[in-house]
């Protein structure tokens, strides 16, 4: 297929390298400034152009910019199918291609892209989002997704937004708790935090690929260890104050989480929750 990439940036210029692989042909790409060097690394030979000018000539148009400008790429060139790579946008911010007679869909790598090399490595493999509005929309979103290494599923329109959601909590929020994790083990006095954390971080992945959140789950909260609570608490107060209301509200979800699954006694759980009042 004669594909062309709006917005070439880390994801967009990432997929494109993938699916040329595979035998796709990169008709064009069009982005901000850093683009024509973006792709005369990871793109050689593939033109630079405008949006309008990147889609002449291109079978499908993918649209890879931030989510905000998607709708006002419109309906570019005469592509026969428009696909947006956002996992958060819904499909009307295609309408304008769709009112020409464009197959409009969305195609989402469920994975972290900081740079292209690391997107490259790490998409293949990964799950992608399809949301489409009729089976050959499905069906080319499907295809797109494989060629590019993944393993594609669909995803109602309008339960995007809860999709990325999660997507958010097991990524962004994942690296933001692990900063926060990393300056207190700093304030603690342990030389080299990242070093220190990221094997029990291993491993805590590890035990809920292998057994589940509710079962991987361990700590005070679930030991209805209301005494550990309360120390932790104290010296977030003393040493790192902002860190304490971050630390109650997990500790919550957590307690949550444990009494779901039976594993908190009800005692333990009592004694967690009159700490936890005390400092909310």
């Amino acid at each position: 297929m004669d594909l062309a990439i709006v917005g070439a940036g880390r994801v967009g210029t990432s997929l494109a390298v993938l699916w040329r692989r595979v035998g796709h042909r990169i008709v064009a790409v069009a982005g901000g400034p850093a683009t024509p060097e973006r792709a005369a690394r990871f793109l050689p030979g593939v033109p630079v152009a405008d949006a309008v000018g990147a889609a002449t000539g291109a079978e499908i148009v993918v649209i890879a910019t931030p989510d905000a400008v998607i709708a006002t790429v419109g309906a570019v060139g005469s592509a026969s199918a428009v696909v947006h790579a956002s996992g958060a946008t819904a499909l009307d911010a295609l309408d304008a291609a769709a009112s020409v007679g464009a197959t409009t869909l969305s195609v989402h790598p469920l994975q972290t892209c900081p740079t292209v090399e690391a997107a490259v490595e790490a998409i293949p493999g990964a799950s992608f989002a399809v949301t489409a509005l009729d089976e050959e929309g499905h069906a080319l979103g499907e295809r797109l997704a494989r060629d590019a290494g993944g393993h594609p599923f669909r995803i109602a329109d309008e339960r995007k937004p809860l999709y990325h959601a999660a997507a958010v909590f097991a990524s962004n929020y994942v690296v933001t708790v692990t900063a926060l994790a990393e300056e207190l083990e700093r304030a603690a006095g342990v030389p080299d935090p990242v070093a220190a954390l990221t094997p029990l971080q291993d491993a805590t992945l590890a035990n809920v690929r292998r057994v589940g959140a509710a079962e991987a789950l361990t700590g005070p909260a679930v030991r209805g260890d209301a005494i550990t609570l309360q120390r932790n608490l104290e010296a977030l107060a003393e040493h790192v104050p902002d860190a304490v209301r971050p630390y109650v509200t997990l500790a919550d979800l957590a307690l949550a989480l444990a009494e779901r699954s039976g594993r908190v006694p009800p005692r333990g759980r009592e004694a967690v929750e009159e700490v936890l009042v005390r400092w909310r």
